[in-house]
């Protein structure tokens, strides 16, 4: 079983506020589990949250000097 994380843990691993996993939660766009009243989040939800909005950075082709007229 995976650990299940506070949401101030939650924040603490992404570096945000605790208003940052708390919206994730209320827009239903992190998985969550409801222990009681308390809300867990599964670290493996955190590491997928991650990855899937992880942006790639562009090659840039490289341009070379250019010539003027």
């Amino acid at each position: 079983m995976d650990r299940l994380l506070t949401v101030h843990e939650v924040a603490e691993v992404l570096g945000t506020g605790v208003r940052f996993p708390r919206r994730l939660i209320e827009e239903r766009r992190i998985t969550f589990v409801k222990v009681g009243r308390h809300v867990r989040i599964p670290e493996w939800a955190v590491e997928a949250f991650v990855s899937a909005n992880t942006v790639e950075p562009v090659a840039l082709r490289p341009t070379g000097l250019r010539r003027v007229a």
